[in-house]
């Protein structure tokens, strides 16, 4: 983002951009509100597309105010619902710029040199993790949105109820599953977060070689960012279907007090269109949200093939949900299914709690 504000200032000498950069965790968690009486131009989540829409006066709805021609190119050109997750009750409040779900990971020569292969079934997987090669995010957001994913392995997509996350023996039955993997791995899981998996891969020397599911970013791909290069590819089946993952990513908004929206919008444009998303936002660290860079024979020589690799996998990812008190469900269910991993609470105490959190949340 510091590149493309440098280069359109560039281009549009009359316009001077700064970006101001938070924590990965304060991107999930920082209230939108506070963010929009400060800066014209925020870099958001999806899932605060309800509490958007609840309060209009926040962002500028793009529906109404961005090109009718840049709207129709980004819907063309959407990798999965990365388009679509930012529009809410009609008011759509970013334009996607990046696009990430949980994915594998793995080194290629540590995988070679203990003569160990690509798990491709959740079988496969659990064998590799008894013996010392997987790593997983486990704090509690990513706990989370991977019970999701192991809700919709047992057969039921979460949250799709008013009053409940899940069914009952869904929930156990995802629970059960998640926790058979989690047991098998190291004590550090708990802290871990997307970005310390993939930094303990890239800079590990011994059997640490594979991650089944984190969100990617595909800056470990490339050669010179990291100790060693990663190759990333999709997830594993379960009962003969891959897992489904949860929808990352995330999208420009322009606060509803930006003083100068022309400019604003005009920037959001151009850094959200295919040929910047190709080229200077690529080349300068960015993950793109736009289909054409994914497809991008330059794109995947200099990040070792990650896009089309993955592409399968982030078309497929679920959207989670977006309603004004979700994240703070997030928070909170986060925690809880942490908790239960970890032994400190049984299943029965885990969905209890959950779904109380979760009718909390729609109600807030």
């Amino acid at each position: 983002m510091v590149a493309t504000a440098q280069r359109y200032g560039e281009v549009h000498p009359d316009v001077e951009i700064t970006w101001e950069k938070r924590s990965l965790q304060a991107f999930a968690d920082m209230p939108i509100e506070k963010l929009a009486e400060t800066f014209d131009l925020l870099v958001i989540d999806h899932p605060f597309a309800g509490f958007a829409a609840a309060h209009p006066d926040l962002l500028l709805d793009l529906n109404q105010h961005a090109p009718p021609m840049l709207l129709a190119d980004h819907a063309a050109n959407a990798v999965g619902v990365s388009h679509a997750s930012y529009d809410y009750d009609s008011r759509r409040c970013a334009l996607a710029i990046d696009a990430a779900a949980p994915i594998s990971g793995w080194r290629e020569d540590l995988m070679g040199r203990h003569g160990v292969t690509i798990p491709a079934t959740w079988e496969e997987l659990l064998e590799l993790a008894t013996d010392g090669f997987v790593a997983v995010a486990g704090i509690p957001v990513d706990c989370l949105m991977n019970f999701f994913m192991f809700c919709h392995a047992r057969g039921e997509d979460p949250c799709q109820s008013p009053d409940r996350v899940v069914r009952r023996d869904v929930g156990e039955a995802a629970l059960a599953m998640q926790r058979e993997l989690m047991s098998r791995l190291a004590p550090d899981t708990w802290f871990s977060n997307p970005i310390r998996v993939w930094d303990a891969l890239a800079r590990s020397s011994g059997r640490l070689a594979y991650c089944p599911f984190a969100y990617g970013y595909s800056n470990y791909a490339r050669v010179g960012y990291a100790e060693h290069p990663l190759r990333f590819g999709g997830l594993v089946a379960h009962a003969g279907k891959p897992l489904r993952s949860t929808l990352g990513g995330t999208g420009l908004a322009i606060s509803s007090r930006c003083r100068h929206p022309a400019a604003a919008l005009d920037y959001a444009g151009w850094v959200s269109s295919g040929s910047c998303q190709e080229t200077l936002y690529f080349e300068n660290g960015g993950q793109p949200a736009h289909r054409r860079a994914w497809l991008s024979d330059e794109v995947n020589r200099r990040s070792n093939g990650f896009f089309r690799d993955t592409l399968a996998t982030l078309d497929e990812a679920w959207m989670r949900p977006r309603y004004a008190g979700y994240l703070g469900f997030q928070d909170e269910g986060g925690t809880i299914i942490q908790e239960f991993l970890r032994g400190l609470i049984d299943s029965t105490t885990a969905l209890t709690r959950l779904d109380a959190a979760y009718c909390r949340s729609r109600m807030a």
